[in-house]
This record gives structure tokens, sequence and C-alpha cells, in this order.
């Protein structure tokens, strides 16, 4: 029978029984011990991979073949590598090397991709040595998957050399490398990536593309050139991709235009999306709205969209950023009732609702009752709400379960220390400082930064590296001056040493958000919208600060903490002091 005739009869087996009787076929006919039989390497491919996926008799057949040809290690290891364990196929690969046997493109390309499943880091750098010394990193295809590879295991400057290095780059190249940028937290070089591809290629980006891109937007908060992404999203027709819509309803939220999201939302074509709903309701909340994610919520089944456990997590969101305890205990009481079981989040965000409301006993009689074990999150959530209300039996009943628990991160002893600090107890907040000297808990440095005329600058806690920084010091002189005729006190109770006034007053005016204002300040027109983004939670003293600052300037000031979005206008919030 012609090989052409087996090809054919391959592809048409419909059940097992069916590539038994060719593989028996085979075998008589003496085909299967060839050196070079690739319907072999293809029936080992059948067994290995989906809908058969039975490794098991796969081996069976490899073990039959007397001179295995690579073609026929690579059917075994493209299973491997796919398979419930794919660290299999990085051991198989070592027994392919180990047995001499000849190595293609494919074969690092399989194990490569065994590589990014389990993020194995030593084992990628040798495959790539070995991709290096066979010369196939001239394979396009390779060469993307060993960047995917790097940049899925967060080796963002080794993904950056094998980009480089490449001789043709194809769109999953460079899709590839942006993504895994804006992964990494390096949202400005994803975006100048963006930028070199429209410039310097001829590949036009596609729907992957601009995912990659607007993720970088809504890290950096970069509304200009999240706008300007969603216009090319326009041109290109791009808008009818239902992930792509929800991508840039994230990004203008996370860019601090929820009203921009909702336009958005209003206009996807499938509304039917339990991602887009989520997606909205989530927006909903990092702003404190917590009626429109509520509303929202409502409306869901009116499209017959049933929500799942991350929807009610959104409402849960949103009802403890708006101060909505009644609603937020009865939608997780809903919850249970639908079948769906909480999670350690909604747990926290119902314990972070009853706290901050100064309800800590049933906050605590929460975290008691769960089915589960709590985590070292929940506590340091009933921790916060300790520090809120200056609870100190409760507080020390929170650290002393992290302590337990083995956490050192610097906020728990920060929290315990704010709450001694509230009571004066000077003596108890020098042991907690004692304690993360011994301890070596070392503290996570504030930082803001702020887009001005595309370009991102960056600010730490008395920063003085800034090119500007002069000017931005004599700003804020000005700025702590002109909001004493409102009569703004320092509050130095957020300051934790035991310190005299001046000294507190002078520790809290030069903090990051702070020198981010007076720059945005400086730097643009007035009347101009600020936008400012900070890794930590804004402190009660810049909050007080940035509404008065909003009052005397008569500017709108947005800052996105790492809780929620705060919109500072007419010396209000629109948390209402509420965060």
């Amino acid at each position: 029978m012609a090989k052409a005739n087996l090809n054919t009869l391959l592809q048409k087996c419909a059940t097992p029984h069916h590539i038994k009787q060719l593989q028996a076929h085979l075998i008589t006919a003496a085909h299967f011990q060839f050196q070079f039989c690739p319907l072999r390497s293809k029936l080992i491919e059948f067994y290995a991979l989906p809908p058969l996926n039975d490794l098991s008799h796969a081996h069976t057949i490899f073990r039959q073949i007397n001179t295995p040809s690579t073609n026929d290690f690579n059917a075994i290891l493209r299973g491997l590598a796919r398979c419930a364990e794919p660290t299999r196929a990085i051991s198989w690969f070592r027994s392919v090397l180990i047995n001499s046997v000849r190595i293609d493109a494919l074969t690092c390309s399989f194990a490569l991709q065994a590589c990014a499943r389990v993020l194995a880091c030593v084992e990628t750098m040798q495959i790539h040595s070995q991709v290096l010394r066979g010369g196939f990193f001239a394979d396009a295809l390779l060469g993307t998957t060993l960047l995917d590879v790097y940049a899925k295991i967060g080796d963002l400057f080794s993904a950056k050399k094998v980009f480089d290095e490449m001789l043709v780059r194809d769109i999953a190249s460079w899709n590839a490398l942006i993504a895994g940028l804006a992964q990494g937290n390096l949202g400005s070089e994803a975006l100048e990536l963006f930028r070199r591809m429209r410039e310097e290629s001829l590949l036009r980006p596609n729907e992957i593309t601009v995912l990659g891109a607007l993720a970088a937007c809504s890290q950096l908060g970069a509304l200009r050139k999240g706008e300007k992404i969603y216009e090319y999203i326009r041109d290109e027709g791009l808008d009818t991709n239902v992930q792509v819509c929800n991508a840039v309803i994230d990004m203008y939220a996370k860019c601090g235009f929820v009203d921009k999201s909702f336009l958005v939302f209003e206009n996807v074509k499938c509304r039917n999306n339990l991602v887009t709903w989520n997606t909205m309701i989530m927006a909903f909340a990092n702003h404190g709205d917590g009626v429109k994610a509520l509303e929202l919520f409502e409306q869901m089944g009116s499209v017959g969209v049933k929500p799942d456990d991350v929807t009610y997590l959104g409402v849960l969101c949103a009802c403890n950023h708006a101060g909505l305890v009644d609603d937020g205990v009865r939608l997780f009481n809903s919850m249970m009732e639908s079948g769906l079981n909480p999670n350690m989040k909604h747990y926290g965000s119902v314990v972070d609702l009853l706290g901050r409301a100064g309800r800590l006993q049933e906050a605590y009689d929460m975290v008691k009752s769960m089915s589960m074990v709590a985590d070292v999150v929940l506590w340091q959530t009933l921790l916060s709400a300790c520090q809120i209300y200056g609870d100190v039996k409760m507080a020390e009943i929170a650290s002393s379960k992290l302590a337990e628990m083995g956490s050192s991160n610097c906020g728990d002893f920060v929290l315990l220390s704010n709450v001694y600090a509230s009571h004066e107890r000077w003596d108890d907040v020098g042991r907690v400082r004692r304690a993360m000297r011994t301890r070596d808990v070392q503290k996570v440095p504030g930082f803001s930064y702020i887009e001005v005329n595309g370009v991102i600058n960056k600010f730490f806690t008395g920063d003085k590296t800034h090119g500007s920084w002069r000017e931005i010091y004599k700003k804020l002189d000005e700025i702590r001056f002109k909001i004493k005729e409102y009569g703004y006190v320092a509050g130095t109770s957020y300051v934790l040493h035991d310190l005299g006034e001046e000294e507190k007053e002078n520790a809290l005016c030069y903090h990051s958000e702070k020198l981010a204002v007076a720059f945005g300040l400086i730097s643009t027109s007035e009347g101009t919208s600020i936008q400012v983004f900070k890794n930590l939670r804004i402190c009660g003293d810049c909050h007080e600060v940035i509404k008065l600052i909003s009052k005397s300037y008569n500017c709108e000031i947005i800052v996105r903490d790492r809780v929620r979005f705060h919109k500072f206008k007419e010396g209000s919030c629109s948390c209402k002091d509420y965060w």
C-alpha cells in the first residue's frame, strides 16, 4: 500500500481499534522498522496527543522500534509537553541528549513548551544553549517560542536579548515580548516596543498585540497612549473582539476615567459576555461607586448573564469601598445561598467591610467561623481595621496570629506600631521597631508617578533626584502656606516616631504623592486634570492635603493607590473620606 494511502487511512481512523489495525499493517508490511518512517512517528503522535492522550501505548510502540528516529523521539516529547506532568518532557529531552540522538528545532521547541508550563528557568537556558549549538536559531518559530518562555519565567533581559538577535521576527515574537514586558511591570518598555512595531515593522498589530499594549497602559495609567491605541483598534476593526473591548474598559478605569469605561461597555456588541460585566463592575468598585456596581449587578439577570464568584467579589469590593455594610453582608449570604463557595478573597472583603465600619468583633467572629484556615492577608486585613479604631487587644491577637504564620511583612509591624502610637505607648512602639531590626524586616519604599507630556516621572519620599526637584520643593512650600489659610493642620498622628511636632510635620511634607502632585502643578497649565499613581495606600495626611490643593488651586486631581481611586475636586474626595 502506498505511503500516501497510509496517511489518508491514518486521518480517517475513527477509533483506537482502527489505529491498531493500521499499526499491525505497518509491522506486517515491514514498514515499521524502517530507519526513517514518518507514518510511524505520526502513529505515535496520534496516541500521545488529544483526543486519545494514551501516552502509555505511545511508549509501547516506541519501545518496539529498533532504531528510533528524531521524529519518533519528538512524537513522545510533544505528548509529554502537553500532559499533566510536563516535567516528564524535560526528563525525556535529557534522555534524548544522553542517548546522543540527533535533535532538531522541533525537539527544542517541544521541550521549551514544557519549560514554559512549569517555569523552568535553568532548563530553559540549557535548551537555549542547544538551540545555538545546533544552529536552529534561524527558525523564527523556535526563536519566538524561546522568547515567550523567557518572558513567562520573568527573565525579561534574556527575552529582549533573544528578540534583538532574531533575524526574522514574526507577529508572535513581537506580541510575546510586549505581553512579557507588560506582565513584568515594565509598561514603559512594552509601549516603546509597541511604538517600534508600528514604525519599524511591516507587520500590523493584531488583537494579541493591543491586549499587551493596553495592559501596559493600565499599569502605568497612561491615558493618552491608551486612547491612541483605542483609536487604532477602532480604525482596524479590532473593537469587534470582546477581549479587546474588555481590555479597553479596564484601561480607562485604571487610568481614572470610569465614565469612559462605561461608554465602551454600553457599546460592546456582545453584551452577554460574563467577563465584560465583571470588568465593568470591578471598575465601579475601584472607583468607590458602589451604587452603580450594585445596579449593574441587578441588571445582569435581564440579559441572561449569571454571576460567578468573580462577579460577587467585584460587588463585595464595591460595597467595601463605598461603606455599604448591610448590602455587602446581604450579597455574601446570597452568594452562599446560590451554591457558590466563597474563597479567601470573598471572606477578606467582608472582614475588611465589617472591620472598617467598626464592627471588629463581627469581623473576628467571621474569621473564626470559616471552614478554611485564615491566611496571612486575612489577619492583615483585621489588623488594618484595628489600626483605624485603635483596638489594641484585637490588634495584638491578629499580630500574634501573623507571627505564628511566620509573616515578616513590614506592614504587619507598622500597623501594630500605629495602634500603639495612637495610644502613645512609645515603649511598645520601640519594642516593635526592635523586632523589625532583629528580623531584618525591610520597609517597602513608597513611590508615586505621574505622566506629563508622554513622559513617566517617578518619585520616592524625600526624593531629590528629579531634574526639577528644587522647583518641586519650592512649590510644596507654597502649597503648605496656601492650605493653612483653609485651616490645614498637619496630621502628625500618621508619623510613628516619638518626635517633636515640627519634626513630624517635616517628615510628612515630602511624601511621594505630594511631590508628584507638586510636579503636576508646575508642569501643566492651570485647570489641567492631574493624575498620580502610588504603589501603597495613600496616607491620611496626604489625602487631606490633596483635597485642599484641589480647592485652593481649582483643579481636579486623581490618585490611584494600591486599593482604589480617589478623585479630588473642590476640596472633597470621591471616597467621601472612607478608604
